[in-house]
């Protein structure tokens, strides 16, 4: 009978588009075999487990939820007002159908049976309001009991009896870190082109990148190590997946959320928050989203947030369609204990035990903008900006106590924003305040030093207060940090220390690099060694710095170079260009002095290159001759692309001229026999004159 409702839909839409359907012969279509019809998919070990999980979203009533616990009142003289409260009531969550509440008479007594269908545009407007309304008190005596109507489904596949779970022998697991025990002491690393995805030992002494993995159509957006490296994780249209091992790369579990655009790891690699938004059926509306938190080993949804874009809009920038990403930011210790997010004038703190509000409520601070958890400790600090009389504040605060441990009032403030030292050591807040002519501003530092009792701030500035600050950057395990400061193209670059000579809790200037061109830094892992980098439009300029010695190592170049990535060990480093041109995409790996290792390009993977440091006049010629041969092939590739191009053009140009005279005839009835096809015309050069200045002087003539 579908089959039969099918052909009649589509017979319909054919009349109506004015498509003669019958001469079609379906017999004479075929299709690929199989349910893909031929098209590969991105996941090929899929299981049932997976299709079970997604039957929610896919048996056509997601839209649908019931609403238990309504009054029982008379059908003819109440029912019609009680239809009237529940819709004012769900309407102003999402858009309800045209007829879409239902609510059952008994036909004996001839009353509501106290409960009601709503039908709602979307799914996702649907669970929300399920999220929103289960427990809703309408009076004292009837509160909401919402189900989803799918929920119905699964609850009658419960079996009457129970029956013992089936038993699985107990299978050892891959070690998931045995690439920490590589006998070369290598590091992996992940590279996407196209739709092939890599996994590569970074093998510096070899001077090449040894392949540990690779797959087609891994992921259908990009992937991502988890922060300690146990997995690597991709996203599908089903959900997202994590993938680990030394050399197999399986894969662990799977996180069932359709349509997951982002996901963030918790530091310690427990949780997995995955986010997607959906378009409103209501144009007027904002984006739903939804985001869960997964636990990573079991795959099972610890906690749900549903709502607005607007509602998970406000902190941070860096999102998608107005949503701060990540919307939630975990404590940064590794035990995950504690994560939290921003709302309008409160921070909601959330423990990982029962995942649910510290004390059951939110924290109320009035205006706050934005917040920034310390990487080792539970604290955080928060900056709430000027408004009216009330000078603007940065505060610490302990959780879960919540109790403020530190407040700095700033007046005139224009922007600020907060850096922490990668082991909570201290706290740099970069405050941009207003001058007395309110025209411009200036910039400053509150150094708060975290250890020291009473958390003592200093006030930093620099020598010339007017310089605009480019970057900002501490030393990863370290005392000092490093600016760049002053007017592009050539800015200066200085370095300071937390500490001095005296301990006199003053901060140290250690030197000054004039007219660098960077616009961005990148510190090693393990601190002393610094990269000065320009970026995108300082076309790939590159300084090795060493901060111990305050001596340059190495300056190179990777030209359009947009990415810059040191590896966990501070031993290399590599640089990227993505999405330039064809000819320059791909990789430099580097070693931390600036000697450059070895080029994997784009187009070129896996190009060898020979270690000749020594003997360099012995191997020049040989190198020379090889150089040459490879630029003739490539020249040679060149010209017969650009050959086969000229080819297709000229193919085309026939084509249309062929054509053109064709329909020669046609044309000249619509211009009633005159032939215009090539206008005559004359060509002629005109002369202009342009008195650019006219002078008068007076000259005497002595005789």
């Amino acid at each position: 009978m579908a089959d039969v409702m099918v052909m009649k839909d589509i017979e319909t839409t054919a009349s109506f588009l004015g498509i003669d359907f019958f001469p079609l012969d379906l017999n004479s279509i075929h299709l690929p075999p199989g349910q893909d019809f031929g098209i590969p998919s991105d996941d090929e070990e899929g299981d049932k487990n997976l299709n079970k999980d997604l039957e929610l979203y896919s048996n056509g009533f997601g839209n649908i939820i019931i609403v238990d616990n309504l009054p029982e009142v008379d059908a003819k003289t109440k029912k019609e007002k009680l239809e009237h409260v529940i819709h004012r009531i769900y309407s102003q969550i999402g858009v309800i159908k045209e007829n879409g509440l239902c609510m059952p008479v008994d036909p004996q007594t001839q009353s509501t049976l106290g409960y009601c269908f709503i039908e709602f545009n979307t799914p996702e407007e649907a669970e929300l309001a399920k999220e929103r309304t289960n427990g809703y008190k309408l009076d004292k005596r009837h509160i909401f009991a919402v189900n989803m109507f799918d929920d119905f489904d699964i609850f009658m596949k419960v079996p009457d009896q129970w029956a013992p779970p089936e038993f699985k022998p107990y299978t050892p697991g891959e070690n998931l870190q045995q690439w920490l025990t590589d006998e070369k002491a290598r590091d992996q690393f992940v590279i996407r082109a196209g739709s092939d995805t890599e996994v590569l030992w970074n093998d510096a002494m070899q001077l090449k990148a040894e392949p540990v993995y690779e797959r087609a159509f891994w992921t259908e957006s990009f992937v991502r190590w988890s922060p300690l490296g146990t997995y690597l994780a991709t996203l599908h249209r089903q959900g997202a997946a994590v993938w680990g091992g030394a050399s197999t790369f399986n894969r662990l579990m799977r996180y069932a959320h359709p349509q997951v655009k982002l996901i963030d790891f918790s530091p310690g690699e427990k949780y997995l928050v995955t986010y997607s938004s959906h378009e409103p059926s209501n144009p007027c509306g904002a984006n739903m989203v939804l985001i869960n938190i997964f636990d990573v080993r079991t795959g099972k949804v610890m906690r749900g947030f549903k709502g607005s874009a607007d509602d998970f809009g406000i902190g941070a920038t860096g999102g998608v369609k107005g949503v701060s990403w990540p919307v939630f930011r975990w404590a940064g210790d590794k035990e995950d204990k504690y994560f939290a997010r921003i709302g309008k004038n409160i921070i909601s703190v959330y423990e990982t035990e029962t995942f649910s509000l510290i004390d059951k409520k939110s924290l109320k601070v009035e205006n706050v903008v934005d917040f920034s958890w310390s990487p080792t400790d539970p604290i955080f600090a928060l900056f709430v900006p000027e408004l009216g009389d009330h000078p603007a504040r940065v505060s610490l605060m302990q959780i879960p106590s919540k109790d403020e441990l530190r407040q700095k009032n700033l007046f005139s403030v224009s922007e600020c924003k907060m850096y922490w030292q990668s082991n909570g050591d201290y706290l740099a807040v970069k405050v941009d305040r207003y001058t007395k002519t309110k025209k411009s501003t200036c910039t400053g530092f509150e150094l708060f030093r975290i250890r020291e009792r009473d958390i003592p701030i200093e006030v930093f500035e620099l020598e010339n207060k007017n310089d605009k600050i480019i970057a900002f950057a501490w030393e990863p395990k370290g005392h000092r940090f490093a600016i760049i400061h002053g007017d592009n193209p050539r800015p200066d670059i200085s370095f300071y220390s937390m500490r001095s000579v005296n301990n006199t809790d003053k901060v140290k200037k250690l030197t000054t690099l004039k007219g660098k061109q960077a616009n961005t830094l990148f510190w090693s892992p393990a601190g002393r060694f610094i990269i000065l980098a320009g970026l995108k439009g300082f076309n790939g300029q590159l300084e090795f710095y060493d901060v111990d010695e305050l001596e340059t190592m190495a300056t190179a170049e990777h030209f359009m170079a947009t990415d810059i990535e040191w590896d966990p060990t501070g031993r290399y480093v590599g640089t990227a260009v993505t999405s330039v041109h064809e000819m320059e995409n791909g990789f430099n790996i580097w070693s931390f002095n600036g000697r450059l290792l070895y080029r994997i390009l784009k187009d070129h993977f896996f190009q060898k290159e020979e270690e000749i440091a020594k003997n360099l006049k012995k191997y020049s010629m040989k190198y020379k001759v090889e150089d040459q041969d490879v630029s003739m092939l490539l020249s040679e590739q060149d010209r017969d692309k650009r050959r086969m191009l000229k080819d297709e053009w000229d193919k085309w140009v026939n084509e249309w001229k062929h054509l053109h005279e064709v329909e020669k005839l046609e044309r000249l009835e619509l211009r009633d026999g005159e032939a215009s096809d090539e206008e005559e015309c004359e060509a002629k050069e005109v002369e202009v004159e342009e008195i650019l200045d006219v002078s008068e002087e007076v000259l005497s003539f002595e005789e």
